[in-house]
């Protein structure tokens, strides 16, 4: 399955349904990250909240970004000791990140243009909204492709001929 997603169906159709629904674990790649808020069955909660319930579930969350998140989504992280205290949950900062991408327990992957930001990915109003678009897609193969680079990135592979150590504020090799 290669599914177009548009703007909004980004939320609706993934963001809302597949990641909470989420097992084994849920990697997240951005390269910008602010505070983002989502409906659950409990009203409209921070993301975090969701990411939080799926660490306490057992189920691991990677989340690699580019940039420092802004001030909002700093004092929410705060708020849930899930995901400071946790191992399940990881993170990690490369400014050289531009890819937005989302996998999910080797099974479903997104691809676009959408960054974890409320305009780009959260439930703001439809007039409100970047445009966006992305793919969802459901290849093994592809998503081993995806996972595989995803490791390179987190594991620091990618560092060691980096040219752009000196920008790198917490350098993961």
């Amino acid at each position: 399955m290669h599914k177009l997603l548009l703007n909004r169906a980004i939320y609706e159709d993934f963001v809302k349904t597949e990641i909470p629904a989420a097992r084994h674990y849920v990697w997240i790649v951005t390269a910008d990250i602010k505070d983002l808020h989502v409906e659950t069955d409990r009203g409209f909660e921070p993301f975090l909240a969701v990411l939080a319930e799926l660490v306490s579930r057992g189920v691991a969350v990677r989340l690699i970004h580019a940039k420092e998140p802004g001030p909002v989504f700093r004092e929410e992280f705060d708020r849930f000791d899930a995901l400071i205290s946790n191992e399940l949950f990881e993170r990690i900062l490369c400014p050289r990140v531009h890819t937005k991408a989302v996998v999910i327990d080797n099974r479903l992957a997104f691809v676009g243009s959408a960054n974890l930001t409320g305009a780009g990915m959260g439930s703001k109003h439809p007039d409100k909204r970047n445009f966006e678009a992305g793919m969802v897609f459901d290849d093994p193969q592809q998503i081993a492709e995806l996972c595989h680079w995803v490791d390179e990135l987190y594991l620091g592979e990618l560092c060691r001929d980096c040219r752009r150590r000196e920008h790198c504020p917490d350098p993961i090799a």
